[in-house]
């Protein structure tokens, strides 16, 4: 007897020791990549996986999941062929007391959150309401409007009508005919000429400032097939511009990632759970939708975690777009000169959607040669030129446009 309470206490206790918020932490920590815990990942879903095995078993396939494969384990071999036999990883450094932490927090249920306090009588308190809404707050001015206006007038008729009867004439005031404002403008012919000379002047300057602004697409902001967001990917998660553009480097161009990229890391990043943005309505949901279109995209089984074949492009529609008589090379600004990214596209880190951030002109571009100094420490490219070029000018600065930066066939050819 005295054993049997003994048993019953330690049991207790270990209960009581258990941590869901340690567990959490250790799962996010060793478990996470590969696992969740109501869906299957790479690995099973662990939600009530104490449930199927048995403790001493758990703790062995853990530390070691692949000694257990090879001794011939039906239940380990089971598991590893049924998910690709991707072997996974072993974790001799957790005791059983961390896994028994894990096991916690995958089999803890939260309680159902009561929408409503029920009091003791057995009725739900509810919020108190205005009696009144906005409508019929309205409604009521509108009506008080009308009332007002109705006694203006009959207390206009009524002073009228005893003034008649007490003989008292009211003047109608006489209002004498001039002559119109259009007339007296025809007449003065020096207001005439100014006015014209005024208007052309004004149509000319409107005129070439719209003309100015043909072909410049500064602040376009389209709607994209699969939203992205830069804010998330390149500020939250500081991924850098040249993971995704990787063409930045040795292209001309900067190139569109082709969907494989995306999937380095969404094969394993199927729900969102940053922050959320209410008030626009990017919620998790939203973000999540957006994954699973990325999915049928590139034609993922998400359940089989393999590639059907069913693939559908998606048709990205193009912010940036200079004219054909413009040359631009990004590996030259990016590789060479080291400039960075945000200095033409602006502070991409923060944009929920991308969009033009500069105007791309011509006098924007040689604004910036002018401006902007060769950054010759660490940059072999130009250290030879810039001894000969700054003994010339007698400078120790050099700006891109004494580099002949403002050469004509730098940029059209």
């Amino acid at each position: 007897m005295l054993f049997f309470l003994l048993l019953i206490f330690s049991f207790s206790s270990h209960s009581q020791d258990l941590d869901v918020n340690k567990g959490k932490s250790l799962f996010n920590a060793n478990c996470a990549a590969c696992h969740k815990l109501n869906k299957n990942l790479i690995g099973p879903a662990l939600a009530g996986v104490s449930e199927k095995y048995e403790k001493e078993w758990l703790y062995t396939w853990i530390k070691n999941s692949s000694a257990m494969i090879k001794s011939g384990d039906e239940r380990a071999v089971a598991i590893w062929e049924e998910y690709n036999k991707a072997a996974m990883n072993a974790f001799p450094q957790l005791s059983n007391e961390d896994i028994d932490n894990i096991l916690a927090y995958t089999d803890y249920k939260p309680e159902p959150v009561v929408a409503a306090t029920a009091l003791s009588s057995g009725t739900v308190q509810l919020e108190p309401q205005s009696s009144l809404s906005q409508d019929l707050v309205l409604v009521a001015l509108i009506i008080i409007l009308l009332v007002l206006t109705t006694m203006l007038y009959l207390v206009n008729k009524t002073l009228r009508d005893i003034a008649t009867r007490n003989g008292i004439v009211v003047e109608e005031k006489q209002i004498k005919p001039s002559t119109p404002i259009w007339k007296l403008f025809i007449r003065n012919q020096f207001l005439v000429f100014c006015s014209v000379v005024f208007f052309l002047l004004s149509s000319a300057y409107f005129a070439y400032g719209w003309l100015m602004q043909v072909g410049i697409d500064q602040g376009y902001m389209p709607i994209q097939p699969i939203h992205y967001s830069h804010k998330i990917h390149s500020g939250a998660n500081q991924i850098d511009c040249q993971y995704c553009h990787s063409s930045a480097r040795v292209s001309k161009h900067s190139g569109i990632p082709s969907l494989n990229v995306c999937m380095n890391c969404h094969e394993n990043i199927a729900e969102y759970n940053g922050e959320e943005d209410l008030e626009k309505g990017y919620t998790k949901e939203f973000y999540t939708s957006e994954i699973k279109k990325l999915y049928k995209a590139v034609g993922w089984d998400e359940e089989k975690r393999i590639y059907t074949g069913d693939v559908e492009p998606v048709k990205w529609v193009r912010i940036h777009n200079l004219p054909d008589f413009v040359y631009f090379n990004h590996s030259q600004h990016v590789n060479v000169a080291g400039i960075e990214c945000q200095t033409c596209h602006g502070p991409v880190e923060e944009m929920e959607i991308a969009y033009q951030h500069s105007s791309l002109t011509m006098g924007w571009c040689i604004n910036c040669h002018r401006e902007s100094n060769i950054k010759v420490k660490d940059n072999d490219y130009y250290t030879k030129i810039h001894e000969e070029l700054s003994k010339k000018y007698g400078v120790e600065k050099l700006t891109i446009a004494q580099m002949g930066g403002l050469e004509c066939g730098k940029c059209h050819y």
